[in-house]
């Protein structure tokens, strides 16, 4: 039975899809048929120790919680948002609320920031970048009421640019993207009063909470609602049977022609997770979702050897996230999440409800493709140079 336009469209907002579609690239690069990339799996093993080594340095009790937005609001072992909170959010439901919409808004605007970019901390006058930069600006600009409900829609390049401290020796890429984002997820949440009671953001809490079954609500459930939800919200990406499909991107050789990644949806799924445990819930099947297609991960299994460019000069030209190679590398990225985390649970002897995927991501994956960047390249950026509009990576 052929499947209609809205079906699939339907489905490849799903992680089912995410991980199937990475999977179909992924036999096709072993059968030597991608484009742009080929793959030598007798180098995952040691990528998978390089993983290793770094969950042992950075979470020597091998506890380590899943990759989220939270970690980054974390300076040199002080917790910043934890000691706004403390003192001014003492309603454990309060807080759950204003960490959804803290969550929402930082991870939304944590596109890649670019080489030159850069925020200072009033608190101690020091300098970050890249994550860490990206998080502290945005959790200075949330406390400051900059994202308040009544102002998201007609939020501008302008309010970013000083909040971020962006001048003209200190670009950050997608600034006029991220800001339009921002105003986009204003009018969205303006329209979905059903999700978003009272047109505040952080109800979001209340409407996944009212999903649960008891007190479990699954991790997809939260992907669903958040792909339905903030789907209007992403610029000129593909739509099918009037469904804009958002990190969704053709390729001629895949089933449907299309390969769905999600990875900020999946990102912020991942971020939700603690705000909503802070209300009571249980987050199950979180291994429903998958890794996150982005140029850490992907610039652990290329800096490796997992996978490797057909032609190396490639990487000095800058590809836009919409060309074949991106999405090569994207799918490549999710497919190989998969089988290195499975190596390093074995290494670590760990199972999988001990240490889920998210787990390996932050332990993990993401901190080791930084840190084999920063050994091979000054700077320690991506190892294939990405056009950003600040709205995919």
């Amino acid at each position: 039975m052929t499947s209609t336009d809205a079906e699939i469209a339907q489905w490849l907002l799903t992680p089912e899809a995410v991980r199937q579609q990475a999977r179909a690239l992924f036999d096709l690069g072993l059968d030597g048929r991608l484009a742009h990339f080929t793959i030598d799996l007798d180098q995952l093993p040691a990528a998978a120790e390089l993983v290793c080594d770094v969950i042992r340095d950075n979470y020597p009790s091998l506890k380590v919680p899943p990759h989220a937005r939270w970690r980054h609001f974390v300076f040199e072992g002080e917790d910043r948002w934890a000691a706004y909170a403390d003192v001014h959010l003492k309603d454990r439901e309060e807080r759950a609320r204003a960490e959804c919409e803290l969550a929402i808004i930082s991870v939304l605007l944590d596109a890649g920031a670019g080489p030159h970019w850069r925020y200072t901390d009033d608190w101690t006058g020091k300098t970050f970048a890249r994550s860490e930069g990206l998080a502290l600006a945005s959790l200075d600009m949330f406390i400051a009421g900059a994202f308040a409900a009544d102002k998201l829609a007609a939020f501008g390049a302008g309010q970013l640019a000083d909040g971020f401290q962006v001048t003209a020796d200190n670009p950050l890429e997608g600034l006029e993207g991220r800001a339009a984002l921002v105003a986009r997820l204003g009018q969205g949440v303006a329209s979905l009063p059903q999700v978003f009671a009272g047109g505040w953001l952080g109800s979001i809490a209340d409407h996944l909470a009212g999903k649960a079954n008891g007190n479990q609500l699954e991790a997809r459930e939260i992907l669903l609602t958040l792909l339905s939800a903030l789907g209007p919200i992403w610029p000129g990406r593909t739509e099918l049977a009037g469904c804009n499909l958002g990190d969704t991107w053709a390729y001629p050789l895949a089933p449907h022609g299309l390969v769905p990644f999600h990875k900020l949806s999946q990102w912020l799924t991942y971020s939700l997770f603690e705000p909503l445990q802070r209300m009571g819930l249980e987050i199950t099947g979180q291994d429903a979702l998958t890794g996150l297609a982005e140029y850490r991960n992907g610039g652990l299994f290329l800096d490796t050897g997992v996978v490797a460019l057909r032609d190396a000069a490639e990487a000095n030209r800058p590809q836009q996230p919409s060309g074949q190679l991106v999405v090569e590398w994207r799918a490549l990225t999710v497919a190989l999440l998969d089988e290195v985390a499975t190596l390093v649970r074995r290494r670590l002897g760990k199972t999988a409800r001990e240490m889920p995927l998210a787990s390996v991501l932050e332990g993990g994956t993401w901190a080791a493709g930084r840190r084999i960047a920063s050994q091979l390249r000054t700077g320690g950026g991506p190892p294939i140079a990405i056009v950003s509009d600040g709205s995919v990576f």
